[in-house]
C-alpha cells in the first residue's frame, strides 16, 4: 500500500509540474496550450535516448526541458497571429502530429512498443527506498519551481506578462514587447512541460506514444481551473485534487458489481467530470480564486490587495 501511495503522490507532483506550466502559459499570458503533452512526451523522448547513450540523467532532464522550451519558443513564433480558439486548436494539432511522429518512427522511439529498462537515478544502490527517493526528489523541484516562479510573476516582468494577457493592444502602446513576452512565456511553459517528462520516464522506466495522448492534456487543464487558472497554489492543489479523484474512484467503481473494465475506466471519467461541474457551480473562478497580483510582491498567492481579472478567450 505504501508504495501505491508513494507512486500516486510522485506521478501527482508530475502533474503538478505540468500545471505549472500551464499556469504560465495560459494563466498568466494568456495563451492556450492544449498541445503541452506533445512537449510533454518531447522531453521524455529527449531525456530517455540520451541517457540511453551514457548521458547523466541530469542532463537528460535538463536537455529535455531546454528542447522542449526551443521548440516552444520556435512555435510561437511560427503562430504569432494566432489567438483565443485558433491558436487551441493548432496546439492540439501539435501536440497529436508530435505524437504520430513517436509512433512512426520506430527506428528512434520503438513505436507502439515504446522503450523499456529506462535508468533510473540510484535506484539500485537505494533498493526499497527508491520510491521515497523519487517522491520527495519530485516535490522538490515542484517547491523550487513553485519559489522561482512566485518570484518571476510578482516582477514587473509578471505584470507585463498579465498587461499581455488582458489587452495586448493597450500593452504595446505602453511600451510592452508583446511577441517577446508570449515566446518567453510559452517557453517557460513549455520546458516545465519536458521537465516533467524527463521526469515520468525515469520514474516508470517505460515510456510509449499511449502515454502521450490529448487525455492528460484534459487532466491537466481540469486542474488549472480547478484551483484556479492564474494561481499556482492552486495548479497543485487541481493536481492532487483530480489524482485523488481518478484513484479513489478507480477503488469505488469496484462496489458496484457488473461494471466491465471500460466501464470502470468510463466511471473515472465520470466522476472528474461531476467534481469539476460542483468546482464550477460553487467556485466558478476556482478554489483559490482568481487575482491580478502586484509587482514587487514576493508572495504573490498571499497578497492581500487583489483585484479579479477577466478570463481569457479560449
Amino acid at each position: 500500500m505504501t508504495s501505491y501511495l508513494l507512486f500516486i503522490g510522485t506521478i501527482a507532483a508530475i502533474y503538478a509540474l505540468l500545471s505549472l506550466g500551464l499556469v504560465v502559459s495560459w494563466g498568466q499570458a494568456g495563451m492556450v496550450n492544449l498541445g503541452l503533452v506533445g512537449f510533454f512526451g518531447l522531453g521524455a523522448y529527449c531525456s530517455t535516448l540520451l541517457t540511453k547513450f551514457g548521458a547523466p540523467i541530469g542532463l537528460g532532464w535538463v536537455a529535455g526541458a531546454a528542447l522542449a522550451a526551443a521548440i516552444g519558443v520556435g512555435f510561437c513564433l511560427l503562430t504569432r497571429t494566432l489567438r483565443g480558439d485558433y491558436l487551441a486548436i493548432v496546439t492540439l494539432g501539435f501536440g497529436e502530429g508530435l505524437r504520430l511522429v513517436e509512433l512512426n518512427e520506430r527506428w528512434l522511439t520503438g513505436g507502439s512498443d515504446g522503450i523499456s529498462g529506462i535508468r533510473a537515478p540510484f535506484k539500485d544502490a537505494l533498493g526499497e527506498l527508491y520510491p521515497w527517493f523519487y517522491f520527495a526528489l519530485a516535490w522538490i523541484l515542484v517547491a523550487l519551481v513553485v519559489w522561482v516562479l512566485s518570484r518571476a510573476l510578482s516582477s514587473p516582468f509578471g505584470r507585463a506578462l498579465r498587461a499581455v494577457r488582458d489587452d495586448e493592444k493597450v500593452a504595446a502602446v505602453a511600451g510592452k514587447d508583446v511577441l517577446r513576452l508570449k515566446c518567453q512565456a510559452f517557453g517557460i511553459g513549455a520546458a516545465l512541460f519536458g521537465l516533467a517528462g524527463g521526469l515520468y520516464a525515469h520514474f516508470t522506466s517505460y515510456i510509449s506514444p499511449d502515454n502521450f495522448a490529448v487525455q492528460l492534456t484534459i487532466y491537466i487543464f481540469l486542474a488549472v481551473t480547478a484551483g484556479g487558472y492564474s494561481r499556482l497554489v492552486g495548479a497543485v492543489f487541481g493536481s492532487l485534487a483530480v489524482m485523488t479523484i481518478l484513484e479513489s474512484s478507480r477503488f469505488a467503481a469496484e462496489f458496484i458489481p457488473g461494471l466491465s473494465a471500460v466501464q470502470i475506466a468510463s466511471l473515472r471519467e465520470f466522476a472528474l467530470a461531476v467534481a469539476l461541474i460542483v468546482i464550477m457551480q460553487l467556485r466558478p473562478q476556482g478554489v483559490f480564486g482568481l487575482r491580478n497580483e502586484r509587482a514587487g510582491s514576493f508572495d504573490a498567492d498571499t497578497a492581500t490587495s487583489a483585484a479579479v481579472v477577466p478570463v481569457p478567450s479560449k
